[in-house]
């Protein structure tokens, strides 16, 4: 069952319908709208009408006059693509049992936005409109930066180039824009996000599934951060096989711990050497020892805790095969649901760390020190990993994980530190730790642990 459950019981779906001037953050907004109902299991899917664009005018020259609205064959291009995406989302929402779509667009006319709403009605699918209005210029030069170097439209293109082009495309908008407006629009379901979250409006907001992302909305900031990932050091109960507990570093785990200052610093770069970092860890020895050199804010989190094995705590998995046979199996045939006798499964660990995941997207730039189911669920979160593999993912001893959330992408580097440590992987079928190259149930998810650079 989904951890949300309600959006069934009221029979509602969700259309998002995205409203905004190019470089206002509303790609980065729909991404992750969509990852954060998706890891609450929640059937989400966005429709990027630019990337519906690119494709039926991919044999056409696309810079800022393609977005004139003088310019007919540029808006005869606009329009297949926004009717092809929306009968996309249309038929998601019948054939898939679609949930919440987001309409990724600029939808910058009141003409417009009522023809989607029309549809929707007609649908019987509830639209609500999320506006990110935007004046603040540095912002959205911090934006245009964003943009121009993950957008297709720029590829192989200069610097200056898009960054003049784009500003182009914007004027080009700003002629015939039409903000959303209290008394216009005072019928409508619509979030304004002003300059982000300087100010927010809320207008007619109704069911719990559009409180939600209202909730969420309201928690987001888009100015560019990066959030540094890391487990433990090695432990003395990684060395002997056993889950769970509150165990002591080992010696290698220390080295790591004596090491992790200089491998943030590297991750850090020049240009942010004097970034306020934050470092948040669990309330379990192992990973407070791991931050106990690090010389930033450090906070403890409960929910950072690892999965609570209940009655397998201190247990080897040879051990658990043994005494729990049927339980073993249980856990390997659907190890995101299964939850140990007196303990939690990882869909436990999705609902307790939800006030982790809305603290972190208020946040600038923070280093998580936990466990390695717990890291599974963050990363399955800012990377869009589907729950059946999440569990599964390797996450190593002694590396240092950098996320850069982006408007098209989440950007994942890797710092490896060269101190050995056990590997505490087991795969599906078997009680030993340890990967075998040769597996079949290997995820793409699995490049976490490859092309690691060494420090």
């Amino acid at each position: 069952m989904p951890v949300y459950s309600i959006s069934h019981v009221e029979n509602v779906r969700v259309c998002v319908v995205m409203v905004g001037l190019p470089a206002r953050g509303k790609s980065l907004i729909s991404q992750k709208i969509v990852r954060y109902l998706s890891w609450l299991s929640i059937k989400s899917k966005c429709f990027n009408v630019g990337s519906y664009r690119r494709e039926v005018a991919k044999d056409t020259v696309i810079n800022a006059d393609f977005f004139d609205p003088q310019n007919p064959e540029g808006l005869n291009y606009r329009k297949q693509a926004i009717d092809t995406a929306i009968i996309d989302m249309m038929k998601w929402f019948l054939e898939e049992n679609g949930v919440v779509g987001i309409l990724d667009a600029t939808n910058s006319t009141r003409k417009r936005r009522d023809m989607i709403l029309r549809l929707c009605r007609e649908n019987h699918i509830e639209p609500m409109f999320l506006e990110s209005w935007c004046d603040d210029k540095e912002l959205i030069l911090q934006n245009i930066a964003d943009v121009k170097t993950t957008s297709p439209d720029y590829v192989e293109k200069s610097s200056e180039f898009a960054t003049k082009d784009f500003l182009k495309r914007i004027e080009l908008y700003e002629t015939v824009y039409e903000t959303m407006d209290s008394v216009k629009d005072a019928n409508l379901s619509f979030i304004k996000l002003v300059n982000v979250n300087a100010q927010i409006i809320l207008n007619r907001i109704e069911t719990y599934l559009e409180s939600r992302i209202v909730y969420y909305v309201m928690n987001l900031h888009i100015k560019p951060r990066s959030i540094w990932l890391s487990r433990h050091g090695e432990s003395e109960f990684n060395l002997t096989g056993q889950i769970g507990g509150d165990a002591n570093l080992s010696e290698r785990g220390w080295k790591y711990a004596k090491k992790l200052p200089e491998l943030v610093l590297k991750s850090l770069g020049e240009d942010l050497q004097h970034t306020n970092l934050t470092v948040w860890t669990s309330t379990l020895k192992r990973t407070q020892q791991t931050a106990s050199f690090l010389p930033y804010k450090k906070l403890q989190w409960k929910a950072l805790d690892e999965l609570d094995a209940g009655e397998c705590d201190g247990m080897t998995y040879e051990e658990i095969e043994v005494n729990y046979p049927e339980d073993f199996k249980a856990r390997d045939d659907d190890k995101y649901e299964y939850r140990y006798r007196g303990g939690e499964s990882y869909r436990d660990i999705v609902i307790r760390l939800e006030p982790i995941i809305m603290e972190l997207e208020r946040q600038e730039n923070i280093l998580i020190i936990t466990h390695q189911a717990v890291l599974r669920c963050l990363y399955a979160y800012f990377m869009n990993v589907p729950q059946e593999e999440s569990p599964w993912m390797s996450i190593p001893l002694h590396t240092l994980i950098k996320l850069e959330p982006r408007a098209y992408s989440t950007l994942v580097s890797r710092i490896k530190a060269d101190i050995p440590a056990v590997s505490t992987y087991k795969e599906k079928g078997t009680s030993q730790l340890g990967e075998s190259k040769s597996s079949e149930n290997v995820f793409k998810s699995r490049d976490l642990i490859k092309n690691s650079s060494s420090a």
